[in-house]
């Protein structure tokens, strides 16, 4: 077979101008020369030594290069023949490397067969994707969070690191912080639980996808509030689920209706305390009607508590989870919305019966939530940093909310309906004669983002309007981004 002179390379080329190190260039130059066949199965290559001479550097990158080369099956090395580009390559350029290699040739894929499932989910951007900015929806007052204390906390367990800090945890979590999530919500949200039952996730959206893997299967059917979240029903979709739009009215969720519809869904996911985007509390007569229905069909409730932290007129509602004596209702927590969203942890608090089978699902799924800040958060609890800065955020966040009502009065007069102003850290505006998307996309034009409410609807919007952020939006944010709205709304109706 025909060899390339050791001592010859005129196939690779350096520039130390560029700020792409030596190796790679090295590494580049000789593997698109072997997969565009200059170089063929059983070629000699030079010696690192030849060719560090013949290029002016030194060994070193080369060697680099070479054992990456070797490493990925490009080159070999035989005893008494040097090295050789490998001989078990396929003698034919690879079709897909002439496509991606050529400027003339049309690009050819073999088919990209994707998920029947995935296609459900819309690709546009989510409104969670814009960042932070005026009237972004589920945004907390970030630069208000004490991070002094929580780096202290950090640098306390980065100073002492444990042994079992650094490894696998429990698939539950660890029992410091699954303790003090438990006495919080027993006492600040009504919930039966005890530390064994909680779950700890990497958020409400990470919580339902556990809950689904264990109770529902492809095709089940189930009830969703309508209008409602839409992350959550992106959830159900991408599992295969078969969504029940069930209207909400001023007492939330219609339960009759849902029977209607569908009387033997398998599950129900509302958020009864705050309903999203709405704002309503479903009452106690929807409640227990609720739980009726789910003990006489072997339904589940998923309750989704996300921000009931946040109330401003009245005493914390209690979880609908507290009133349940069947173990039909799975409590869904954050604390996104009371923290910051990037540190990713919320929970879920299950039925004693179904721990074994939630956890053993967590460990597929991906072994154990991370140790580290758990045992930060855990501090945080427990030294009381937590329900401090509770109580902060409940009183600037009540005026901010206070501002944006008086300039929604001000700027847009009666004709505009409030909904959803007691709790929370978002409400929804109610807008006749206008077409709430058109006006969004104006609106984030001009760098304002307004969440129409009409995409939270899955069918026909019976409603439009705006669902409003106010957790992380200024007074004067809030000021100037209402008389930029109500100027898109008077411009819009003409």
């Amino acid at each position: 077979m025909k060899k390339v002179p050791s001592g010859i390379s005129p196939l690779i080329a350096v520039d130390r101008r560029q700020r792409i190190p030596l190796q790679r260039q090295i590494y580049e130059g000789y593997r698109s020369a072997i997969l565009e066949h200059t170089l063929r199965p059983g070629e000699r290559v030079p010696s690192t030594r030849l060719l560090a001479g013949e290029l002016g550097v030194s060994r070193i990158p080369i060697l680099n290069a070479y054992a990456q080369l070797q490493a990925e099956g490009y080159f070999e090395t035989r005893v008494g023949a040097g090295t050789v580009v490998s001989h078990s390559l396929p003698d034919e350029i690879p079709q897909f490397w002439k496509a991606r290699n050529s400027e003339t040739r049309p690009r050819t894929r073999s088919p990209r067969r994707l998920s029947r499932l995935s296609s459900l989910l819309p690709t546009g951007r989510s409104v969670l994707g814009r960042g932070p900015g005026a009237f972004s929806i589920n945004q907390v007052a970030l630069d208000q969070f004490p991070f002094r204390i929580w780096n202290g906390l950090i640098l306390r367990h980065c100073r002492r690191p444990s042994m079992d800090s650094l490894n696998y945890g429990d698939a539950m979590g660890i029992k410091e912080l699954r303790a003090a999530i438990a006495a919080y919500v027993r006492t600040a949200r009504g919930v039966r639980c005890e530390a064994e039952q909680v779950m700890i996730v990497s958020g409400s959206q990470q919580a339902l996808e556990v809950v689904l893997r264990v109770l529902l299967d492809p095709g089940d059917s189930v009830w969703m509030e309508e209008p409602g979240y839409a992350l959550a029903r992106n959830i159900f979709l991408l599992h295969g689920c078969r969504i029940i739009p069930v209207p909400v009215d001023e007492e939330g969720l219609n339960v009759a209706a849902g029977v209607k519809l569908q009387r033997k869904a398998r599950a129900a996911f509302v958020t009864p305390s705050h309903q999203h985007p709405l704002g309503v509390t479903m009452s106690a007569t929807r409640r227990l009607q609720l739980l009726e229905w789910a003990e006489r069909s072997g339904a589940w409730i998923l309750e989704d508590d996300y921000d009931s932290e946040y109330r401003f007129e009245t005493m914390p509602i209690s979880s609908l989870q507290g009133l349940d004596a069947g173990d039909r209702v799975i409590y869904i927590g954050t604390l996104s919305k009371v923290l910051f969203p990037s540190l990713r942890l919320g929970y879920l608090v299950i039925p004693a019966d179904l721990i074994p089978r939630f956890r053993v699902a967590r460990v597929a799924m991906d072994i154990s939530p991370p140790v580290f800040p758990q045992l930060v958060l855990a501090d945080f609890i427990r030294e009381g940093h937590f329900a401090r800065h509770l109580r902060r955020m409940r009183t600037l966040y009540a005026e901010r909310r206070q501002v944006m009502m008086q300039m929604i009065q001000e700027e847009l007069g009666p004709e505009a309906e409030v909904l959803g102003a007691q709790a929370g850290m978002n409400l929804s505006l109610i807008l006749p004669r206008i077409c709430d998307q058109e006006i969004a996309d104006e609106a984030a034009r001009q760098g304002l983002w307004l969440v129409p409410l009409s995409a939270s609807y899955l069918r026909k919007p019976a409603r439009q309007g705006f669902i409003l952020g106010f957790g992380n939006t200024s007074e004067e944010q809030i000021v100037a981004g209402i008389r930029k709205m109500a100027a898109l709304v008077k411009r819009a109706r003409g």
